[in-house]
């Protein structure tokens, strides 16, 4: 799996999934138990991630939809 984004901002986390789903691209997000077990005081970034395969795709979704700067 590969990290595509990172974010402490539980609003855009569900957002992003929204997205990456509509477009038939499974996500997992990673850290929510660290960050819950810290206290929720976002010390601790949630990571999407996503299959290496669906990995160009998937940015080329959050890019389309203003979310990242699409990277070569």
């Amino acid at each position: 799996m590969i990290e595509i984004y990172r974010t402490n901002d539980i609003v855009k986390l569900s957002w992003l999934q929204a997205l990456l789903s509509d477009a038939g691209i499974e996500c997992v997000v990673l850290d929510q138990h660290a960050s819950i077990i810290e206290g929720s005081i976002g010390a601790i970034q949630r990571r999407v991630m996503v299959l290496e395969e669906d990995a160009l795709r998937a940015r080329r979704v959050l890019s389309d939809a203003g979310e990242i700067e699409e990277s070569i």
